[in-house]
């Protein structure tokens, strides 16, 4: 007796989804017995072990997200590029998008991987009861297996563009407090140790930036060599700009106040400009909900009444 594909397709779905549920509740649940004890130590005394339950879920996010990174990691290696051109523009587009780990690569490689598996486990399964096994469930597996490999880049390309805004936006502002703090007496490593202190709640993405750098600069690497990466680490053009002109204002010797006053008037100009252009862009993106939204009951309520008396005029004739 012979049992045909068509047949075994609904019992095949029936155990990816309980798998799959199985998986999440245990990810989410986890030990019913250790949950229950947390629970009744946090009713016996609410105020102590509020720290407490916080910090154990933090624990428990973070070894699910190592227990992800590891796995997508050892995935990863098999599509992480050979060439080394290659490879490094990958790893300057994640510290791009604020991803500095080592294995950063791989993960992102493996995560490609592990959704490309997972869009075409859940489509076949659905395309097949539906059509058969036939070349469009295939076509569709292949199309939902392809989005899931790309989402990651372009979740991290969406991720540096915000990064680089936030920089953009913020840098004349830092570059204001350190003209401030270069013009009141200090040198340049303690004017960035203030910005970092003094711009920490309002622009986090700079801060997180030059904390680094100076973390760099106290290990001892060259500050031209800390300046240069701190531009392509961030990748923001106006970033690099800056560094080169830190870096050519202690090579000649001139004033490095008056350079960043110089770059701080242009990087505000700039921002102003920035501001101008998205303003002018909004009528014409307003324009989109006008038409689908706004316009059509606006036509209905004026419109309408004259239409059911036109047509009622019609009718009776």
């Amino acid at each position: 007796m012979t049992i045909s594909l068509q047949a075994l397709l609904p019992l095949l779905v029936f155990c990816s989804i309980s798998m799959a549920v199985w998986a999440v509740m245990t990810i989410v649940l986890g030990d019913r017995n250790r949950g229950a004890e947390d629970r009744l130590r946090r009713i016996m005394s609410p105020g102590t072990d509020r720290k407490g339950a916080e910090h154990s879920l933090a624990q428990k996010q973070e070894k699910f997200q190592e227990q992800v990174a590891r796995a997508a990691n050892k995935l990863g290696q098999s599509l992480r590029p050979t060439d080394e051109q290659e490879l490094g523009k990958v790893r300057v587009e994640l510290l791009n998008a604020g991803f500095r780990s080592e294995n950063a690569v791989a993960v992102f490689f493996g995560v490609k991987m592990i959704l490309m598996s997972l869009f075409a486990a859940i489509v076949f399964p659905v395309v097949a009861l539906k059509e058969g096994v036939t070349l469009n469930a295939f076509t569709y597996t292949v199309a939902a297996g392809g989005l899931g490999f790309y989402i990651p880049g372009l979740v991290v390309g969406s991720r540096k563009k915000k990064r680089s805004e936030d920089i953009f936006l913020g840098l004349p502002d830092a570059l204001d407090l350190m003209v401030v703090c270069v013009e009141a007496g200090l040198g340049l490593d303690a004017a960035m140790r203030r910005v970092t202190a003094e711009l920490a709640t309002s622009c986090k993405t700079l801060c997180e930036e030059f904390a680094i750098a100076n973390f760099q600069l106290q290990m001892g690497r060259p500050r031209k060599d800390v300046l240069r990466d701190l531009g392509v680490r961030t990748g923001v053009d106006d970033m690099r700009s800056l560094a080169a002109v830190i870096i050519q204002a202690e090579k000649f010797g001139s004033s490095i106040g008056a350079a960043l006053r110089v770059q701080s008037d242009a990087l505000r100009l700039r921002r102003r400009q920035f501001a101008e252009e998205r303003a002018a862009k909004t009528a014409v993106k307003i324009m989109i909900p006008l038409i689908l939204f706004i316009f059509p009951g606006v036509f209905v309520v004026l419109v309408g009444p004259a239409g059911i008396q036109i047509a009622n005029t019609i009718m009776a004739k």
